[in-house]
């Protein structure tokens, strides 16, 4: 069930506010676990017991970590070894049966097991759980429901962003609800669901027309990889905007996975931008174990290869994914040995423009279905395929995408949010303002429902992590 579905709007969405804001406190876990169990049945059916499977590994090895700390360490290794066996088996077991058999010339059959939605959120989850459970950072949870609850979270159990149970423990337990969180959640949720419909869905059309034609141009190449840019950006931004909207109406304080990563200045800044919550738990859980940056130069850049070429299988089975990894682990690498401080020295455009040619190729890698078919599309942005610079078909899709184009554009800056705060600093301006804002979410709301009714394309991208 997507968020941005009539059915999660105006179905689910209403009768779970109902049954959890008049239930009493003591059951609103349980409501909240009922709830996500559904959310995640009705798209999971089959895969739902995985799921159940992970949590109740996860409730007895916390326990048995925090009880018996003598042993502990093994307790740890066994929840890790289940978690990542899991993982393996249903994300990476054809990936790596059908690269053996190019490299072998062997032939054995996939197994082709369908990837559970959101397995590599819940997971990661999970291990973080467990581990700071290990260092002492936090209790076992004794209640299975409210760790259950926790893992099995609606708001970010599809797609993040990756929460850890550190950070909501309490609200776990004794989480307050006022008139204001809920509005804030509202807003986030509407201003969330608004990007997703009517800017990253718009791209992706337009991304859909690049790949299906025959008829491509230079000019063509250039204008799909700024647009699928913007639409992964826009898709998953909006996403984590739903769910950190939705965690507030229910009492949680999610941290922030984007800021404008797209204004970023190095490669390195933009990794502090982009996906925070992914950054920020390779950075704590491998990263950091492995010596981090304190280390001698050798094994720094190993210490960066084995990070993004994990960062890279995370996000998909496929070589494509380890190459954009590898690509940017080789860039952060580059950077932090000598290129950032020359960066520093030219003008902040040419600064911009590095990041963004940067970022632009990459996500072409990512988005391709194979490493070749990725080669060809990036000697096209160059007019290596033989391809003229710009034809009529091009300049049709320029013409009717200029303005999303556009609006994409400055919506990847925080060109908006800095004059809404400047307005918002002069008092009469502000009442206008915070009058005029429920009317303006409830035109986008009705909009998107619009949208959401006539429309039949409404992908999620992160939905195949």
């Amino acid at each position: 069930m997507l968020f941005s579905s009539i059915s999660f709007l105006y179905y689910f969405l209403p009768c779970v506010l109902t049954i959890y804001f008049i239930t009493p406190t003591k059951y609103k876990n349980s409501i909240l676990l009922l709830s996500s169990l559904l959310f995640y049945f009705y798209g999971e059916p089959i895969y739902i017991l995985v799921m159940l499977g992970a949590i109740v590994s996860a409730y007895i090895h916390g326990i048995l970590i925090q009880k018996y700390p003598k042993y502990n360490k093994i307790f740890l290794l066994s929840s890790i070894s289940i978690s990542l066996i899991a993982l393996s088996l249903f994300k990476y077991s054809d990936f790596f049966i059908e690269s053996i058999n190019d490299i072998l010339n062997t032939n054995m059959k996939p197994l082709n097991l369908v990837l559970p939605i959101g397995i590599s959120f819940y997971t990661f989850q999970i291990l973080s759980y467990v581990i700071d459970v290990y260092k002492g950072n936090v209790k076992a949870q004794k209640s299975l429901i409210n760790l259950a609850t926790y893992i099995a979270l609606f708001p970010q159990l599809i797609a993040g962003p990756i929460v850890r149970y550190i950070d909501i423990e309490k609200e776990l337990t004794k989480r307050k609800h006022s008139y204001k969180t809920f509005s804030e959640g509202i807003s986030r949720f509407c201003i969330g669901i608004s990007k997703k419909v009517l800017i990253a869905n718009a791209l992706g059309e337009l991304c859909q027309y690049f790949l299906q034609t025959n008829n491509k141009s230079v000019i063509f190449y250039w204008i799909y990889g700024v647009a699928f840019s913007l639409q992964i950006y826009f898709d998953f931004s909006a996403y984590s905007d739903m769910a950190i909207g939705l965690g507030k109406i229910f009492g949680f304080h999610f941290l922030e996975n984007f800021n404008y990563p797209y204004i970023s200045k190095s490669i390195t800044e933009f990794w502090r931008r982009w996906h925070i919550s992914l950054g920020a738990w390779f950075k704590d859980y491998v990263y950091i174990p492995l010596g981090g940056n304190r280390v001698s130069k050798k094994k720094l850049v190993r210490n960066i290869l084995i990070v993004w070429m994990l960062t890279g299988l995370w996000h998909g089975a496929n070589w494509t994914f380890v190459l954009w990894g590898v690509l940017f682990g080789i860039l952060l690498i580059i950077e932090k040995l000598f290129l950032k401080q020359l960066l520093e020295k030219i003008p902040k455009l040419f600064q911009h423009i590095y990041v963004l040619w940067v970022i632009i190729i990459s996500f072409i890698i990512f988005n391709a279905n194979s490493v070749k078919e990725a080669i060809v599309q990036i000697i096209g942005l160059f007019g290596g395929n033989g391809e003229p610079i710009i034809n009529q078909e091009t300049l049709y899709y320029l013409k009717n995408y200029f303005v999303i184009l556009i609006i994409a554009g400055f919506g990847a800056t925080p060109f908006l949010k800095n004059i809404m705060t400047k307005l918002k600093e002069k008092i009469k301006i502000k009442k206008i303002i915070n009058v005029l804002q429920p009317v303006i979410l409830a035109s986008l709301l009705l909009l998107v429902t619009a949208y959401l009714v006539d429309s039949s394309y409404n992908p999620f991208l992160y939905f195949r992590f």
